[in-house]
């Protein structure tokens, strides 16, 4: 039987791009296991915002860990001031957006969790986003398959152990990607087709590429639902 497969890790409240490929797969594996990024690359505990001065970060607050340590194992600062920062900020940026009394109820209710893992925190994000664009897929940790290997290697390993007949990547790993590991498995892969959609947003032109939480706040869960799965004319 035909499976295809998404690996990624547990970002913070993900680009829209991110949830089209769920849209296109039949399990999601949570990379949970890879060593946690402390470069200006990394989106696991950070995203984009928009503000009337432009694009701004909005980032989680991680205690002090060591260098190799591994994603699942990051914990939060307990000091409440960076989710009172969040909030600021969002509230803010996003009072006077069009949909503003719809969404920040979930964002209200995401940041009134407690958790001690990052790593728990960013896949509530992730799970609040999937209600709301109204996306249903079967998970699976990558900790539970006790993967080996590194890069190509590691990907294959998990795909073999999830019985995936096909991974579907993001375009960003092309640089990386080695067909050999995969067709040596008999695993195909397919690259994500996605082209960034353009939506009504405050604050002067058009920016892409931030967090999905920004769709949402300009263009509500139905018409968000219909952009991200192109029904809708997105103007």
């Amino acid at each position: 039987m035909a499976k295809t497969v998404v690996i990624h890790q547990p970002d913070f409240l993900p680009y829209v791009g991110f949830f089209h490929r769920l849209l296109h797969a039949d399990l999601f594996v949570i990379l949970d296991t890879v060593q946690y990024a402390r470069g200006s690359s990394s989106w696991q505990r950070r995203d984009k915002i928009k503000t009337a001065q432009g694009e701004a970060w909005i980032s989680i607050d991680a205690r002090r860990s060591a260098r190799d340590a591994a994603l699942n194992t990051i914990l939060l600062s307990q000091d409440s001031g960076w989710r009172a920062r969040h909030m600021n900020m969002l509230r803010h940026n996003y009072a006077s957006a069009p949909y503003y009394r719809e969404i920040i109820p979930h964002v209200e209710e995401l940041y009134s969790y407690v958790f001690e893992r990052m790593m728990d925190f960013n896949l509530a994000s992730i799970h609040m986003l999937m209600r709301l664009f109204e996306i249903e897929i079967a998970e699976i940790l990558a900790s539970v398959l006790h993967p080996t290997g590194k890069s190509n290697e590691l990907l294959v390993d998990i795909l073999a152990k999830v019985e995936a007949t096909t991974y579907l990547s993001g375009i960003g790993a092309k640089d990386y990607y080695k067909p050999e590991s995969f067709d040596k498995a008999g695993i195909a892969v397919t690259w994500q087709n996605f082209v960034h959609p353009v939506y009504p947003q405050l604050h002067g032109a058009f920016i892409p590429y931030l967090s999905s939480i920004d769709l949402l706040f300009n263009c509500g869960t139905e018409r968000s639902r219909a952009i991200l799965r192109k029904e809708c004319d997105g103007a």
